[in-house]
């Protein structure tokens, strides 16, 4: 059981650099590379939406949103280019790491966080 899982998410990673690979080749729709670059970008940044120290749900992005999002962009990319990203990635000795995702995160994490304040911190009178 643990090794079934274990090779389940060395695909979502594999996957995700796949992902990415895939929305940097021409022959992809331009609506499949948004979303691909969008989820890549999520999938490979090193924060997480949903801090995993939140009971539950710190998890349900990597069991569910995560994989849910990769499922949709493989069926929107041609068969051909996912299976050359695969095989890229697959080859790959690293795995890139998305800047850009983590800044966005904080960026959402920043708006949450003044916009919570905003709403709820008491006006003097």
């Amino acid at each position: 059981m643990a090794g079934r899982l274990r090779d389940w998410a060395r695909g979502l990673k594999r996957d995700a650099h796949a992902v990415y690979l895939a929305a940097r080749d021409p022959r992809t729709p331009w609506y499949a590379r948004a979303l691909a670059l969008f989820i890549a970008a999520y999938a490979l940044s090193p924060i997480d939406l949903i801090p995993d120290f939140i009971p539950v749900l710190g998890y349900l992005d990597e069991l569910i949103l995560l994989p849910l999002g990769l499922m949709l962009v493989v069926r929107l990319v041609p068969v051909e280019v996912m299976a050359e990203a695969r095989a890229a990635a697959l080859a790959a000795e690293s795995r890139p790491a998305s800047r850009a995702g983590a800044a966005a995160i904080v960026v959402l994490w920043i708006a949450t966080a003044s916009l919570l304040l905003w709403l709820f911190w008491p006006e003097a009178i």
